[in-house]
């Protein structure tokens, strides 16, 4: 059997067993406005969907993601487009939307169902054991919850040439051992996870909402949620105010949670749920009060403890050309997790292209804030990381240069690419501190803003009302692993399970608490 044939049933095999029955999806506002649901996700993104899924095995769920549908769009389904997304990004209706910091450095954002799994590199790799542990997580669950996520999305993939080049560049420059294809946090050279099946179809999050209750879940697409609504006394969320994303901001539509344990929880996101918290008046007070935003509850941390991985990316190759766009698979972890290396082949515009290869640090000390800008929802809130503005950042960017500049002039790289060491290195720290200053960019890892112990708690409540949670990257102090994707999947699910089990201990408490008539039992 031929490569090509065997591929093909491959690719047919996987169609057929991810036949999946989709929930209902709804562009129309008037389809849910007015309507009452158990719990109310607020941004069909990478935890979101796994979140909703979860839920719905014993809820009603009502998802509200601000795009649209990735499927259908080859910019977001098809690897061989991979990057080209980033490149058609225009205000309001883009899968992807960008914003600039206030540092000046270019990022974006997923604006579509699945949120930044829909428009990233697609690479799959589960947080440390350390990361689990400072988190406070059930072990058991956690893997279970990634297992669960891994069976439905996630598949090996098959070496491009250039990542099998890169591969040894890694080991060249001394990231051992070699761990082969694993999707554990380890250090040393490995092949991780993607997203992007055998036949190059990327599987955002977007899929798993068909392996919840389908019939259990809502899907509002191209809708903005404007602020969450709280009870008359605002101790509580019973809903949520939202607009159409392409309509005007002045017509408003609300949708509730079930009086009596509904919930709105909030996935949108390290700047779409800060910024939701925000414009539903929890916050800083003085900043509230800027924007003449009533204040439900004075919560000082909601926007703070940003961070994004200062990143240095160094393109190898000497000229623009026409290769095939590769995402990573490939991954170099330096000792203590200190530094994360990957490449890639990337769109410079809709012809031609550059291999990059990039590192981020992976703790960063400097942290930033985020702000409003404006009280319009679909406009981007205002945030500066600080890259590099804690000296010790600076100093791991020096070290973290040099070792790209190793990988990049190893034998097996300058061999493939054609090209001789005759580059000047960076050398001396006045030059190399020039460099990452001048050069730092993101890793598209930002994370805080309602970081777990000082927005919400450890069930991921928000402090000082109820019935409101926030579940996504934003409530990380750092970025898991590799890159967060794996473990936001992850957390969907984790949370999902905790609360379905939270759900049914107060119902057998009920329970055990009224007699068979439905009166209160004697306690002793």
């Amino acid at each position: 059997m031929s490569p090509l044939v065997f591929s093909f049933i491959i690719c047919m095999f996987i169609n057929l067993s991810q036949g999946m029955q989709m929930p209902y999806m709804t562009s129309d506002p008037r389809d849910v406005s007015g309507k009452s649901f158990d719990y109310i996700v607020v941004g069909g993104g990478t935890a979101g969907c796994s979140l909703a899924a979860t839920l719905s095995e014993k809820f009603s769920v009502l998802v509200i993601e601000r795009g649209g549908s990735p499927y259908g769009d080859p910019l977001v389904e098809e690897r061989k487009y991979f990057g080209y997304s980033l490149l058609k990004t225009n205000e309001y209706t883009s899968v992807a939307q960008s914003f600039t910091s206030r540092d000046g450095v270019e990022n974006y954002r997923g604006r579509v169902l699945g949120g930044s799994s829909a428009i990233n590199g697609g690479f799959y790799s589960r947080a440390s054991e350390e990361f689990v542990k400072k988190a406070g997580w059930d072990k058991d669950l956690v893997q279970d919850s990634y297992k669960w996520v891994e069976s439905k999305v996630v598949f090996m993939p098959e070496l491009t040439q250039w990542q099998s080049v890169v591969q040894f560049g890694f080991l060249e420059a001394g990231f051992y051992p070699y761990n082969g294809y694993n999707l554990e946090h380890k250090q040393g050279t490995k092949i991780g996870g993607s997203i992007y099946d055998q036949c190059g179809k990327r599987h955002t999050s977007a899929d798993l909402l068909g392996f919840g209750r389908p019939n259990h879940i809502t899907v509002l697409l191209n809708a903005t949620v404007k602020s969450v609504i709280f009870d008359g006394n605002k101790t509580k969320a019973v809903g949520v105010r939202f607009m159409k994303s392409d309509g005007s901001s002045s017509k408003s539509y609300k949708v509730h949670v079930e009086k009596r344990r509904g919930e709105v929880i909030l996935t949108a996101g390290a700047l779409g749920s800060p910024q939701i918290l925000l414009l539903s008046g929890i916050g800083p007070e003085d900043h509230l009060n800027d924007l003449n935003i009533p204040v439900v509850v004075n919560l000082r941390d909601v926007g703070r403890r940003m961070s994004d991985n200062p990143a240095i990316s160094l393109l190898v190759d000497r000229f623009s050309q026409n290769r095939t766009l590769e995402p990573p698979q490939v991954a170099a972890i330096a000792e203590g997790y200190k530094y994360i290396l990957e490449s890639e082949v990337l769109p410079t515009n809709i012809t031609t292209t550059r291999i990059s290869i990039a590192a981020k640090i992976a703790f960063p000390k400097s942290r930033g804030r985020l702000k409003l800008n404006t009280t319009n929802p679909r406009e981007n809130p205002s945030v500066k990381f600080n890259y590099l503005g804690n000296k010790e950042d600076l100093e791991a960017c020096l070290e973290m240069v040099l070792l790209l500049q190793h990988v990049a002039r190893s034998e097996t790289v300058t061999f493939y690419l054609g090209l001789q060491n005759r580059e000047k290195l960076l050398a001396g720290d006045d030059e190399l501190k020039g460099f990452c200053k001048d050069n730092v960019r993101t890793y598209y890892h930002y994370h805080g803003g309602c970081v777990v112990g000082s927005v919400v708690d450890e069930d991921y409540k928000v402090s000082g009302v109820k019935r409101l949670r926030v579940v996504d990257g934003s409530t990380f102090e750092e970025s898991p692993g590799t890159n967060p994707m794996a473990t936001v999947l992850m957390l969907g699910r984790y949370q999902g399970i905790k609360i379905l089990k939270e759900r049914e201990a107060k119902k057998e408490g009920d329970e055990s608490f009224l007699s068979p008539q439905g009166s209160p039992q004697p306690q002793p």
